[in-house]
């Protein structure tokens, strides 16, 4: 990738046993472990910094913004560091991973969401990270599926947890650290519910997290949907030059983004699906790191038409800001949930989470000769939720508190950033840590968008002139009527979605005889489901290539080794 940290826990002989130095930006040594970057913000203020000296080092990698004013960020950190030990990390605000040898102890920290995974493998004898699991992967001689891994990304589209498909490659832990033979956690991500301004407080800390990142360089764009969490950016402090909107063909979202863009000023241009909308390549696939689904990298067939060098996006405000992961109430109607404006209150975390809120597919109802699942589906993926609940049980208070910090730290959306990370100077104000303090402290009752859309107009009191396409009505209760209404009543188009039909948009690109030309008894099954067969097929496919270049396809004829039913 472009954009890379990678390491071991050992000198810089181990290092280059895998990599060699002159790939990266940067290798600095230090007493136990020796570190690589490569990213194009490096030394811009705010981003990735390094600092070596006497067997020492600290690497700040990403978004990097100290609570104090210095020139030196690193050799900062470093100092600080060898003071007062892993804790003074909670000092770094952005999405990042922190490097540090002291000379007495050495470690790698995600920030406190973990919204950049840090993967990791003792396979070849030295612990090797990074954040590439593609060529953290690499080092492992002789791979190995690892079935409810496996089974995990069938039925939910993500990996949970510490774990990846391959059973020898882990990932740090969630608000965690990696040493040279253990991991550990810290207690920065804990929920404690207080009382406060929520309103007035998330307007004042949304105007500073954008006044932190709007000095980046170059050429500024913004992925502008016709929602409300990417237009804070052009009402906000940042300066965007282009917006830019993936859309569906003959949809609204694009005249409804256009409008916001015009209404401050900034050029704008729409990309409708066009048959390249789902890209199924490694060049995409490789975005997800093995864990996550490629769908959600919903610009990657754009990307080289977007001519800026810094990119803005609202992803993850959604999760911080507007609950995304709480259990709403409803009740239902002729099938159909019209929601109610306030939580759920009996409810199971895990089905609800299920249900609701990953992309569940019941793999057990699709099984046949190509798949032998010895579980029930709901019953797999409910469990294997559950015991993610009982893993961070110590950081919530509530099940609805549950639900959240079980979705953040799972989070199907990351391969989104990740890819475009890679290809501009990408920033993710949502991790911002005055926001993750207000997420963390703001009661799940009041984590909604109406607060969302209150704070907004703090911003600006016109911030809501041109309304989403789908939501013509303030209330969003209001709003679900007029879709069931919509949805029922001949003549009445219903409300569109904001992304493009990925069944229609399949078909288009004749998918079925691209990827399973010899197994059309794959043909019939959702397209989800096939998508991320394919996911899993590619990613582990070139994996064991590079691993064993006589390895066959992974599930995918003529390959036993890997075949669905035998994983």
């Amino acid at each position: 990738m472009n954009n890379e940290l990678f390491g071991v826990f050992g000198d810089i002989d181990a290092f280059s046993r895998f990599r060699s130095p002159s790939s990266f930006d940067c290798v600095v040594e230090g007493d136990s472990i020796t570190v690589g970057v490569r990213d194009v913000g490096f030394g811009i203020p705010g981003r990735t910094s390094v600092h070596a000296e006497d067997d020492r080092l600290c690497v700040l990698w990403g978004e990097t913004y100290l609570s104090e004013a210095t020139t030196t960020p690193a050799e900062r950190m470093l100092e600080r560091a060898a003071v007062a030990g892993p804790d003074v990390l909670a000092d770094v605000n952005g999405s990042s991973l922190v490097a540090v040898d002291t000379g007495e102890t050495a470690y790698v920290a995600t920030d406190p969401a973990r919204t950049i995974d840090c993967f990791y493998t003792d396979a070849s004898g030295v612990r090797v990270f990074g954040t590439d699991a593609f060529e953290v992967g690499r080092t492992v001689t002789d791979p190995t599926v690892r079935r409810d891994s496996l089974l995990e990304f069938l039925h939910l589209g993500v990996v949970l947890g510490e774990k990846t498909l391959v059973d020898e490659l882990q990932r740090t832990p969630f608000d965690g650290r990696l040493h040279a033979d253990d991991t550990a956690t810290f207690d920065r991500f804990v929920y404690q519910p207080t009382e406060f301004d929520y309103v007035e407080q998330l307007a004042v800390r949304l105007e500073r997290a954008l006044e932190r990142r709007m000095h980046l360089p170059g050429r500024k764009g913004l992925l502008l949907s016709a929602g409300y969490d990417s237009r804070a950016f052009l009402a906000g402090p940042t300066d965007v030059d282009d917006s830019y909107t993936v859309t569906r063909r003959d949809g609204h979202e694009a005249e409804v983004a256009a409008r916001i863009a015009d209404q401050y000023d900034s050029d704008h241009a729409a990309f409708e699906a066009d048959g390249d909308y789902l890209t199924t390549d490694f060049s995409t696939v490789r975005y997800t790191n093995g864990i996550r689904e490629s769908i959600h990298v919903h610009h990657a067939a754009y990307a080289d038409q977007m001519d800026v060098d810094t990119m803005y996006h609202g992803l993850l405000f959604d999760t911080f800001l507007r609950g995304h992961f709480l259990p709403r109430d409803g009740v239902e109607v002729l099938g159909h949930t019209l929601p109610r404006p306030r939580l759920a209150t009996d409810f199971d975390p895990a089905r609800r989470l299920v249900a609701d809120k990953f992309g569940f597919v019941p793999l057990s109802d699709h099984a046949g000769p190509e798949f032998e699942v010895p579980v029930e589906s709901r019953e797999f993926a409910r469990d294997a939720v559950d015991r993610e609940l009982d893993r961070t049980a110590d950081r919530y208070e509530s099940p609805h508190n549950g639900c959240a910090v079980v979705g953040i730290a799972n989070q199907p959306t990351h391969s989104f950033r990740t890819h475009l990370a890679d290809h501009f100077l990408e920033s993710a104000p949502a991790a911002d840590a005055e926001l993750l303090d207000w997420h963390l402290r703001t009661p799940p009752e009041h984590r909604n968008t109406r607060t969302f859309r209150r704070a907004l107009k703090r911003l600006d009191s016109d911030i809501l002139r041109h309304r989403p396409p789908d939501r013509p009505h303030d209330s969003a209760a209001l709003n679900q009527i007029e879709q069931f209404v919509r949805a029922r009543t001949p003549f009445l188009d219903e409300f569109e979605n904001a992304w493009p039909d990925r069944r229609r948009e399949y078909d288009r690109a004749e998918l079925d005889a691209e990827l399973f030309p010899d197994q059309p008894e794959l043909h019939d099954l959702p397209v989800r489901l096939k998508l991320r067969i394919n996911d899993a097929r590619t990613w582990l496919g070139r994996l064991e290539r590079d691993t064993d270049p006589e390895a066959t396809e992974i599930l995918s004829p003529p390959s036993e080794r890997f075949r669905l039913r035998s994983v």
